[in-house]
């Protein structure tokens, strides 16, 4: 009996032996990819272990090497030479070798020059431990001033249009009677046949003049903020609808009908399938100096059951509701599904002291924004509850930005995950959304700012 106990004893040893070589011998990569966006670019390798990497950038030609401890070339990491975009603002194209034994070699070849941050994530949600590499540009350019240029492009454009259409119609009906003419050039002629090219301006790089500085002042910007993105999915229906995906073409759609207005431009915290830590959409609405910041979100909760849109704006105490308290705790925890560089956040204490600074101006202004975008939302389909509820959501603690956050329907519900697909359905969420924007400016016209570039 001792015999057999001493050699059960001497197994258990060596399966143990086998584990910790296992585990000398390095992890594995379970998931690679890569989220480009012109904010930033994001490479993700998604691993068993966690792993312990290096980088450095070498110039001529540009590129960043990183090179992983405890991993050998294996068909995951090849996959990434593949995942890289042509349209990738940042990367032209990635080199896997194994540089060493042991050592997994990257090689990011650069179109532009690039101030890379490096970060681990622990295993959260559907996650386990992940690798990140955000690739920034070295230097932000000013939206503001983009966002000006951009609106003077497509005044141009507009105009330029109208020209030719009215340059067209008094060519046919001045058209000179009978005189006699050299022959015309053929039908097929190149010179006949060719349309007038126009072009927009370059977009120059000296700070505004002063007729842009008037523009920038009176111009009204709106925020939108569709939730989510890149590594954080948000909520998923139970036909495998994403929160991210649908969120974004309803405020695609939003921004195509909210520039068309006289003297209104968007600002979106992403246009691409990109993630952006919360704090950084109350930073980029607050860098325009936006008038409005409006989050979409098409969430989920507990029970499938659960229907119809909601209105929240900040609470200054407590939640309205358990359903909203709920709600905020699941939308405040997207940092941590989505991944953050919270090494890059100078000071913590800042951030978050920036983020409670919301006035009670500020929540009044927004249960008013609120109201004026609940009831047309009511026409295109049911409420989750017919007035506008509170909640702590972090990314509506802009202290001087009235802002809302609109959940469109619940994904969790079959039903409701139908409708956010249709685009129709979303096209009459779009609208409701601008008639009430629409209405608050007429109640609440914006002051004219003195806005800083």
């Amino acid at each position: 009996m001792n015999n057999r106990r001493r050699a059960l004893q001497r197994m258990g040893a060596l399966v143990l032996s086998f584990g910790a070589m296992h585990r000398a011998w390095g992890a594995a990569i379970v998931g690679v990819r890569v989220w480009p966006a012109e904010d930033y670019t994001r490479v993700t390798l998604e691993s068993d272990q966690a792993l312990n990497a290096r980088h450095q950038l070498l110039q001529n030609p540009p590129r960043l090497l990183v090179d992983i401890d405890g991993l050998t070339l294996d068909p995951a990491l090849r996959e990434l030479v593949g995942k890289v975009r042509p349209d990738d603002p940042y990367i032209a194209g990635v080199r896997v070798g194994q540089n060493a034994p042991r050592v997994v070699r990257l090689v990011l070849d650069l179109k532009q020059p690039v101030a890379p941050q490096q970060f681990a994530l622990e295993p959260v949600a559907a996650y386990r431990f992940r690798l990140v590499l955000d690739l920034y540009p070295t230097q932000e350019p000013d939206p503001l001033l983009a966002l000006i240029r951009e609106k003077e492009g497509a005044d141009q454009r507009a105009a330029q249009s109208v020209r030719d259409a009215l340059g067209e119609l008094i060519a046919r009906v001045d058209k000179p009677v009978a005189l006699p003419a050299p022959t015309p050039a053929p039908p097929t002629s190149p010179a006949a046949t060719a349309p007038l090219q126009t072009k927009a301006p370059p977009s120059p790089a000296e700070p505004p003049s002063a007729d842009e500085q008037r523009r920038i002042d009176r111009l009204i910007i709106v925020a939108l903020d569709p939730g989510h993105g890149g590594e954080d999915p948000g909520a998923v229906g139970p036909g495998g609808t994403r929160e991210k995906d649908v969120v974004l073409q309803i405020a695609l759609q939003l921004r195509e009908q909210l520039n068309g207005l006289p003297n209104v431009r968007v600002m979106m915290t992403r246009d691409a399938d990109f993630f952006v830590p919360l704090h950084e959409r109350v930073r980029k609405a607050r860098r325009v100096q936006a008038d409005l910041f409006v989050s979409i979100h098409a969430d989920a909760f507990m029970r499938p059951e659960a229907r119809g849109a909601s209105v929240f704006a900040l609470s200054e105490g407590g939640a309205s509701s358990a359903a909203a308290r709920w709600m905020a705790q699941r939308e405040n925890a997207a940092d941590l599904v989505g991944g953050i560089n919270v090494a890059s956040v100078n000071d913590k204490h800042v951030m978050q002291a920036m983020l409670d600074m919301s006035t009670t101006a500020q929540i009044k202004d927004s249960l008013k924004l609120g109201n004026e975008v609940l009831a047309p939302l009511g026409r295109v389909g049911r409420l989750h509850k017919r007035q506008v509820e509170q909640a702590g959501f972090a990314v509506l603690k802009a202290p001087d930005v009235p802002s809302i956050l609109v959940e469109t329907a619940f994904i969790s519900n079959p039903e409701e995950e139908q409708q956010l697909r249709d685009p129709a359905y979303q096209a009459q969420l779009v609208d409701a959304l601008t008639t009430g924007i629409r209405r608050y400016f007429a109640k609440n016209p914006p002051l004219a700012r003195n806005r800083q570039l």
